[in-house]
């Protein structure tokens, strides 16, 4: 017979007490016993004496570049007297003016491509696959001269109910519009179709389980989803197309290029107009950033839980930082 055991002691605090989970036991904090909280902890941030030693040198080299500048043999006064000569803003107008129908083109003909490219249709399908194959292998200079030179070998422009010569019709203007927007319309199309692919195949399935149409299905439902990946691309194709547009200088079209290059010849000041020049394109590259930034905000509403901060938001909550630093610790328990 085994001898009968010794009642377990129940009392509060000891080591059997906490085993059953009756309250707090041995191994509980030791504030939770004495009742007293404990110190906060006083957090020390890190020190990367690298990033400090890689912004001094950048900031040095930065220094370096601007003191060259400014000692260099550059009449700046020139640049304030040019940077809004009549001359050049009207430059910077013809710039913004082809951008805009050039990118129009490009982005109306990409997405008639793009939906040519992945149509079951084999005629379609090559054609839109020939057409981005020829525009994407040639550079934007060459195309121009061709529209510009189109004259050499159609004297005239003949489309039976009208009929005019070549060279009235194929004026600078229209040769930079065709020249740019058509090769703007491969990569374009391009982009619409890997915003097209991007879609679940199932969208599509149910919508033609409902009975809409092929088209309609495009239009409603594959395309409004497929603009959150264009848009993007786009953004940066219009900007990338902003900058182009300075090669239509070569067939003498009135942009912003050419009216530096034109006020150059004359006053010799050839650096000077060149930095007025690169003035106006960051000017107007910037503007458009900005625009592009926000818009992708907006098609990213439905992607993304919390939007991140904008470069605004971003700059206060670092002189927020300064002003208060974080504690780490301070609540008490």
């Amino acid at each position: 017979m085994s001898e009968p055991h010794e009642p377990e002691d129940r009392t509060p605090g000891t080591a059997p007490y906490a085993d059953d989970g009756g309250g707090a036991g041995a191994g509980a904090p030791d504030h939770d016993r004495t009742g007293i909280p404990p110190e906060a902890i006083k957090a020390v941030p890190v020190r990367h004496y690298g990033r400090w030693i890689g912004a001094a040198v950048v900031l040095g080299a930065l220094a370096m570049v601007v003191v060259a500048f400014v000692n260099a043999r550059i009449r700046w006064e020139v640049v304030g007297d040019y940077l809004f000569w009549q001359t050049v803003i009207t430059g910077a107008q013809n710039t913004l003016w082809i951008t805009l129908l050039a990118m129009l083109l490009g982005v109306s003909l990409g997405m008639l491509l793009a939906v040519m490219r992945l149509s079951s249709n084999p005629v379609l399908s090559s054609v839109a696959w020939g057409y981005i194959w020829f525009f994407r292998g040639t550079p934007v200079l060459v195309q121009l001269f061709l529209w510009y030179n189109l004259a050499l070998i159609f004297p005239n422009f003949n489309l039976g109910f009208y009929e005019a010569p070549m060279n009235d019709v194929m004026t600078p203007f229209m040769a930079a519009l065709l020249g740019l927007g058509l090769n703007e319309a491969a990569y374009m199309a391009e982009i619409g179709r890997a915003g097209i692919q991007s879609v679940d195949r199932g969208q599509t399935e149910a919508a033609q389980a409902l009975g809409m149409t092929g088209n309609r299905t495009m239009r409603r439902i594959v395309l409004p989803q497929a603009m959150r990946v264009i848009i993007p691309p786009t953004g940066n194709e219009f900007i990338n197309m902003l900058k182009t547009s300075s090669l239509a200088y070569a067939i003498q079209y009135g942009e912003l290029m050419l009216a530096g290059q034109r006020i150059s010849s004359r006053n010799l000041a050839v650096m000077e107009l060149l930095l007025v020049v690169t003035i106006w394109y960051l000017l107007l590259t910037t503007v458009f950033s900005i625009g592009q930034y926000y818009l992708e905000r907006y098609y990213a509403k439905g992607s993304e839980r919390e939007l991140p901060p904008t470069p605004l938001q971003r700059i206060k909550a670092q002189l927020t930082s300064f002003r208060t630093p974080s504690k780490v610790g301070d609540e008490r328990v």
